[in-house]
C-alpha cells in the first residue's frame, strides 16, 4: 500500500492519475449498500415489489444504479471516464429485514472499476430513499461499502 495520495500532485495540487503506462487488465469490482426502511414499508415490500407514481421501486432503482455507474466519471472530478463492459445489480432482503443492494462492475482497461460499483450501489439506495419516502421519512442507508475487486496491482476480498 502506498503513504501517497494518488490523486495530489508534488505541489498538493488535484491531479488525475497517469494511467498511460498501466497495463490493460481483467477488472471486477462489488459494492453494497444496505438501505433501513420503516417497518410500513418492509411489511408492503415482504408482500410483492411495491409499485409507486414512479414506478416499481427496486426495478427503478436497478435501472438507476446501472445509469449511474456508467456516469461516475462525469460525477467524481478525479475519475477517469470508463466505458464499461457490464454492470450488474442485485437487491434482496436480509434476514435483519435489510434491503441489500449489490452492484458489479466489470472492465477490461488500465484503470479499476471500484468507483463504478460503489456510485451504482449508492444511487440505487438513493433510488429506494425517494421512491418510499412517500410511505415514511423513517429510512436510513446504513453504509456502502467495496466488498471485493480483482484486477490491477492487488485483488480485495472483504471478510463478512
Amino acid at each position: 500500500m502506498s503513504d501517497q495520495f494518488t490523486h495530489l500532485d508534488a505541489a498538493g495540487n488535484p491531479n488525475m492519475v497517469d494511467v498511460g503506462e498501466k497495463k490493460v487488465s481483467r477488472r471486477m469490482a462489488r459494492a453494497r449498500s444496505i438501505v433501513v426502511l420503516d417497518d410500513v414499508i418492509m411489511d408492503k415490500l415482504e408482500k410483492e415489489e411495491i409499485h409507486t407514481k414512479k414506478g416499481p421501486v427496486f426495478q427503478t432503482a436497478i435501472l438507476a444504479g446501472i445509469m449511474a455507474a456508467k456516469k461516475t466519471g462525469d460525477l467524481i472530478p478525479l475519475c477517469h471516464p470508463l466505458g464499461l463492459d457490464n454492470c450488474h445489480i442485485e437487491i434482496h432482503v436480509n434476514e435483519n429485514r435489510e434491503v441489500v443492494i449489490d452492484c458489479t462492475a466489470n472492465i477490461t482497461a488500465k484503470t479499476g472499476i471500484e468507483m463504478e460499483a460503489l456510485v451504482g450501489a449508492s444511487l440505487a439506495a438513493l433510488t429506494i430513499y425517494d421512491m418510499c419516502k412517500a410511505f415514511s421519512h423513517n429510512i436510513v442507508i446504513k453504509e456502502t461499502q467495496l466488498m471485493e475487486k480483482t484486477g490491477g496491482k492487488r485483488d480485495f476480498k472483504r471478510v463478512s
